[in-house]
């Protein structure tokens, strides 16, 4: 764990809990489930491993991150507003018509490089930017954010054969291993094991981790590349709904918003945050 500024990164993954419950509620939307199975990795990200200015969020030399699951767009919204890319007050209108705050990632939002939604294009387009970081001599790093059921893409193994033809060591993947799709386990709808060999055939520098541990998320991530000339793909072993326990692990909360009695309850869990 580390400290930016005076809020520790297991604070800020809970502050972005909160408010990703807050806002799914809210919007009466889906996908809260995928929301928490990453907020530890984006607090960590956020709070101690990206090169980014929130007040100059096109500062050529930031680190870029891509969110490929785009349907997880409340907990990128909330980490960004925690580090000041835009007011916190905006999370307000998250999926309210004419708001900016989409419920698919829109880079229309301070912070946010690319809109996604459609699975398995994020990788793609990060690597184009890794490449053109490589050809610029440029020193900025590229993170992409990918779910486990996305990899049943096939348009994802393009670019992850395409990483480790051109040796694109300022790439990073990260894989939200959270076992739940839309509609069932992964083991049961495309079983993707072993999926640290199918990355290291494909020429990437490869670590497995607990996707909820800062200190192992934030050891590894301050190490890359892992393997200098080759990307580095970081495979985070999460929870679906990960903080609020009637969620862990429960493919109802794909597409379940909470009412308030459960959000309510949720927030507590949380330590009552506000």
């Amino acid at each position: 764990m580390v400290q930016t500024n005076t809020v520790t990164t297991a604070d800020l993954a809970r502050r972005i809990r909160a408010h990703a419950l807050r806002m799914v509620h809210r919007a009466n939307a889906s996908h809260i489930g995928t929301c928490l199975s990453m907020a530890d990795l984006l607090a960590c990200l956020y709070g101690g491993v990206l090169q980014v200015r929130p007040q100059e969020p096109h500062w050529p030399q930031r680190d870029r991150f891509l969110l490929s699951k785009g349907h997880g767009a409340a907990i990128l919204y909330a980490v960004l507003a925690e580090r000041g890319f835009f007011p916190v007050e905006w999370l307000e209108t998250y999926c309210a018509d004419g708001s900016l705050l989409t419920g698919h990632i829109s880079h229309h939002v301070p912070g946010v490089e690319v809109s996604t939604g459609s699975l398995g294009h994020g990788l793609s387009i990060g690597c184009g930017m890794a490449l053109a970081g490589k050809r610029d001599g440029a020193d900025y790093r590229v993170f992409v954010i990918l779910s486990d059921g996305e990899l049943d893409e096939g348009s994802n193994w393009e670019p992850i054969l395409f990483a480790g033809h051109h040796r694109l060591d300022n790439l990073v993947a990260i894989v939200d291993y959270n076992k739940i799709q839309s509609f069932g386990s992964v083991v049961e709808v495309l079983d993707l094991e072993p999926l640290k060999a199918k990355w290291e055939a494909f020429g990437w520098a490869v670590r497995e981790i607990d996707g909820h541990d800062h200190e192992q998320i934030l050891s590894a991530l301050q190490a890359l590349p892992f393997q200098e000339g080759r990307p580095s793909v970081l495979i985070a072993h999460t929870v679906k709904g990960k903080g609020v326990s009637y969620m862990e692990g429960e493919l109802a909360w794909h597409y379940r918003s909470p009412n308030a009695e459960l959000l309510q309850k949720a927030l507590d869990e949380l330590g009552g945050c506000q």
